[in-house]
């Protein structure tokens, strides 16, 4: 993880217990007597997330609805930390692509390092949710909420189009893209990652929509796209970003952006033992 990521070292859950006392009802013992919770458990992994918040960046009223994404806290905030990285900590402005239900990234910029924030969205469900629940969040006096804009994306053909208004300037845009194919590919990996881990493989049973999870394509054909869209914000945006799932996915990415002739680099990123990275690209005005 990132060296200024706070949960590079685990969690300290009796500390986050005592910040927000439900993650409390989701402990388990291990059979070496080590308290952890289910991460296979979605509720678990929600209430984690939410005493994180709490905890760590003051983030009170985090929630949502049955059945939607919750994302790994640690992860994303290291996203922000190698954002940060590229493009500064101090007067950044950023668009989350897709930003969800739980808003997240907005979330975590904002409350890092007061970042300006734009986050879009094409599920209109999802969008609601997000307005909604930016209404009941606080921040630290130290932030603000409001330095987060919610847009609606009706086109569900465009990414930057219609979301990006005329004289606005980003020092980057970040996206968390969907991950598969198509609902089939989504169900067959969870059942293989829990026949790995020995649970119950039989059902369903992991959180996520399906703008959440897959797209025609997967994300090799989304940030296609996304590259393509891009070139016409090119005098508008730093740094155009997209995390990266497979590895694979990155020569045809690559070859795009050089015809296209890009500057671009890729950032690794570890949690745990998962490898992962963003594509960061940009043109020359």
């Amino acid at each position: 993880m990132h060296d200024n990521n706070l949960h590079k070292h685990g969690y300290d859950l009796d500390l986050l217990s005592e910040s927000y006392p439900d993650l409390k009802s989701h402990f388990i013992t291990k059979e070496d007597g080590y308290i952890s919770i289910d991460f296979t458990n979605p509720a678990s992994v929600l209430a984690l997330n939410s005493a994180l918040l709490k905890e760590h960046y003051g983030v009170n009223h985090w929630e949502l609805p049955v059945d939607y994404l919750s994302p790994p806290i640690p992860s994303r905030v290291d996203y922000i930390l190698h954002l940060a990285d590229l493009v500064g900590e101090k007067n950044i402005t950023g668009l989350d692509i897709g930003t969800g239900a739980n808003m997240i990234y907005p979330i975590l910029g904002t409350a890092i390092f007061n970042w300006k924030m734009v986050g879009s969205e094409v599920d209109p469900e999802s969008y609601d949710f997000a307005t909604s629940l930016q209404e009941k969040i606080t921040m630290p006096k130290s932030r603000k909420i409001s330095n987060i804009k919610l847009r609606f994306q009706e086109d569900r053909g465009s990414i930057l189009k219609n979301i990006i208004k005329p004289q606005e300037l980003y020092d980057f845009t970040m996206c968390n893209p969907p991950f598969y194919g198509s609902e089939d590919e989504a169900i067959k990996a969870n059942q293989r990652k829990n026949k790995n881990l020995g649970n119950d493989v039989s059902d369903r049973n992991f959180a996520g929509k399906s703008h959440e999870l897959w797209c025609n394509g997967g994300e090799a054909l989304f940030v296609k796209r996304l590259i393509k869209e891009s070139v016409a914000f090119k005098a508008q945006v730093g740094w155009f970003t997209s995390l990266i799932s497979r590895k694979e996915n990155l020569p045809k990415l690559e070859k795009q952006l050089t015809k296209l002739k890009a500057t671009y680099k890729i950032v690794p990123m570890n949690s745990g033992n998962k490898k992962s990275r963003f594509i960061a690209w940009k043109f020359e005005n």
